[in-house]
């Protein structure tokens, strides 16, 4: 049991430290301009448009409950006016880059894996060399723009989403003014908080991309592989995701300086 915990365990870092590797390729590759136009629209829609309605059925979950609980402390201890901008400060800041990140990687990250991991299995990347086809430029790349780009928006909506449901949560079943509430957000939400949730929407579309394509490229094993690749590649992610997020928001905001 200790020897195969062990293996597992050194076959993960070691697969761990190949999606670092084709991190820092991609990175490359993409500042030499290597990108596949047609691929990488094709990916920008899997993972933009085709995630659309899950983040804002989130962002609307998860407004609402946060609402509920924010709202009936608040009031108990005469704070009502602080609502909107708490719940828009939490929103942006950490929960709408989290959540929206968590959900791509659930839906898209393990289809990159699963895609790529059959490929690998059933011979098509060594048939991508074999015309001489960087399998980097012609699906890593195109993937990892996607996932780049499209976070941060879906992130942004997301927020939306979540600050129109708790402001109907607010308004319904608080009885907060609207006007109340968005002025408390105004008050308390400023333009780099928005910013700050889009640097965390791009470096978690990188660990997405990135960890989903490296996890498909090094499978072995057939059917059973890409299934454990697939399991493995979402859980990896999740945990590159908070782990980062940690290191962000220390560099973001630990300091008045950086909330300014």
């Amino acid at each position: 049991m200790a020897a195969a915990s062990k293996s597992a365990l050194g076959a993960w870092t070691q697969r761990a430290i190949a999606a670092g590797l084709l991190g820092g390729q991609t990175l490359v590759h993409i500042a030499r301009g290597k990108i596949n136009r047609r691929n990488t629209l094709e990916q920008m829609q899997i993972v933009g448009p085709d995630s659309l309605g899950i983040i804002l059925l989130a962002g609307i979950s998860i407004g609402s409950v946060f609402t509920i609980q924010v709202a009936r402390e608040f009031i108990r201890y005469g704070a009502t006016t602080a609502i909107g901008g708490v719940m828009a400060v939490a929103m942006a800041r950490e929960l709408a880059p989290v959540f929206a990140a968590v959900v791509l990687a659930g839906r898209v990250g393990s289809a990159f894996a699963a895609e790529i991991g059959t490929m690998r299995v059933t011979e098509q990347i060594d048939a991508l060399y074999m015309l001489r086809t960087d399998p980097v430029d012609y699906l890593v790349v195109p993937r990892a723009i996607a996932c780049c780009v499209m976070l941060p928006l879906l992130t942004l909506l997301g927020f939306l989403a979540s600050i129109m449901a708790g402001l109907i949560i607010a308004w319904q079943g608080f009885d907060i003014s609207y006007f109340s509430f968005l002025n408390s957000v105004k008050t308390f939400l400023g333009p780099m908080d928005l910013v700050y949730a889009s640097i965390k929407g791009i470096c978690f579309g990188v660990l997405i991309a990135v960890i989903g394509c490296s996890w498909g490229l090094t499978t072995s094993g057939g059917a059973k592989g890409v299934g454990q690749s697939t399991t493995t590649a979402v859980v990896t992610a999740l945990l590159a995701i908070l782990i980062a997020n940690f290191f962000l928001s220390w560099l973001m905001f630990r300091n008045s300086a950086a909330l300014g």
